[in-house]
């Protein structure tokens, strides 16, 4: 794993917390909750990305 991978689910984090709070302050708390949630996708998808690889590099290092 790199380390702007790490750097990255942090940019997303501080993105999405400065939306949300931004949202909830203006009072749309359904729009802060959904950008919440489309954050967390993201990292998720991210994160399946990487993991994926890490299978597909152990099974051709063990030669499955």
């Amino acid at each position: 794993m790199n380390i702007d991978f790490i750097f990255k689910i942090a940019a997303i984090g501080i993105i999405v917390a400065v939306l949300s709070l931004v949202l909830s302050r203006s009072g749309r708390e359904e729009q802060a909750m959904m950008t919440t949630l489309a954050g967390l996708i993201v990292v998720l998808m991210m994160l399946v990305q990487q993991i994926s690889q890490l299978f597909g590099t152990i099974e051709s290092l063990f030669g499955f």
